[in-house]
């Protein structure tokens, strides 16, 4: 019913959940991707940086999966700053093509490793 997604090519999970599920070889459920570089554990510097390198980590796990941004239906930014919607969105509009997901945001009292941005996924097959 449910397969795990695994992959270097993103960071690891820092606590017990996993990357990514497949479910029914229909879904895939993506967690929250914090802006840490895989090779080098580095946090990029400031949100356009960081919001980069989240979608960077999410393209990674949809493609162990054999999926692309172009799958995903649903998508939730965590912020740390609202103030960063507009420098977000940037960056964001760049990565996903129309028709867009449907997309919550919202600003949180903090996130991982005082990271800016945080972005979890929904993909369809």
């Amino acid at each position: 019913m449910k397969k795990v997604i695994s992959t270097t090519a993103a960071p690891g999970a820092i606590g017990p959940y996993s990357q990514a599920i497949d479910v029914k070889n229909t879904f895939v459920f993506a967690s929250g991707q914090i802006p840490i570089n895989p090779a080098t554990g580095e946090i990029a510097e400031g949100i356009k940086a960081q919001t980069a390198q989240s979608l960077a980590n999410v393209k990674a796990i949809l493609a162990e999966a054999g999926l692309t941004l172009a799958n995903v239906v649903k998508t939730t930014v965590f912020l740390a700053d609202m103030g960063d919607f507009a420098a977000m969105n940037e960056v964001y509009a760049e990565a996903f093509e129309a028709p867009y997901p449907a997309r919550s945001a919202v600003a949180v009292r903090e996130l991982p490793k005082k990271v800016l941005v945080e972005i979890e996924v929904i993909a369809v097959r």
